[in-house]
């Protein structure tokens, strides 16, 4: 879950109290423990931005991925692998996680943040435009993905879902983050890139007749955003 948000919007809609009841929960349901804090920390100091997913989303992908019975996740977007790292503990040592990353830089320092982390044997970075590396899976004959998780740029979402669906199985399942853009989906008339990728994203997700979707608001240290999450049938 990476993403830029505008400035203005996170200035306004950030209540204080949301950081806090995150750092709780973080406490009291030990979401982030030694490992995963010292690749959020390397991500940071390499010079990163600070927009990969909490410690709460990761362990809800992570939670996700266990309930699925996942082995093979797809990422498109992968910063500095810290939802990788989380999703790939989770799958153990018989799991597969494929993540997608433009970013040369950012990809290298994912990769050194998985090995710090112990999952570098199954976490696969491929580096490029995250359109051009799906559809190089597709025509490979790549195994199908049973989990796919789509956190790259916002306006590449509705193309991400499509390639998704052909890469997936019926019953995985495709998780789109940052949906909710601070309440700016909501705006018809917005002409921000990323909001219309969000409501063309979402009226894909409703509409498609291989797709069964919600979507869901939520506040926290990260801001006011959301994601969604669908099954394909």
């Amino acid at each position: 879950m990476t993403d830029h948000m505008p400035a203005r919007a996170d200035a306004t809609d950030r209540d204080p109290r949301w950081a806090e009841v995150d750092a709780f929960f973080d406490e009291a349901l030990g979401l982030e423990d030694e490992v995963l804090r010292g690749v959020r920390e390397a991500t940071a100091a390499a010079g990163l931005p600070a927009i990969e997913v909490s410690a709460a989303q990761a362990q809800f992908l992570a939670l996700l991925s266990r309930m699925i019975g996942a082995r093979r996740v797809l990422e498109f977007g992968t910063l500095g692998g810290y939802s990788a790292a989380s999703v790939a503990r989770a799958l153990g040592d018989d799991g597969e996680v494929v993540t997608l990353e433009i970013d040369p830089q950012h990809a290298e320092v994912a990769r050194e943040n998985l090995g710090r982390a112990g999952v570098a044997d199954r976490v696969e970075v491929l580096v490029g435009p995250a359109a051009d590396s799906a559809r190089a899976l597709i025509d490979s004959g790549t195994e199908s993905f049973d989990l796919v998780f789509i956190d790259a740029d916002k306006p590449g979402n509705p193309g991400y879902v499509e390639l998704a669906l052909q890469l997936t199985r019926p019953g995985s399942v495709i998780v789109v983050d940052n949906v909710v853009r601070h309440g700016a989906v909501a705006d018809a008339d917005s002409d921000d890139p990323g909001v219309l990728g969000s409501r063309e994203v979402l009226a894909l997700l409703g509409g498609h007749p291989r797709l069964e979707a919600t979507a869901l608001q939520t506040v926290g240290a990260k801001g006011w955003d959301g994601f969604a999450v669908a099954r394909v049938r």
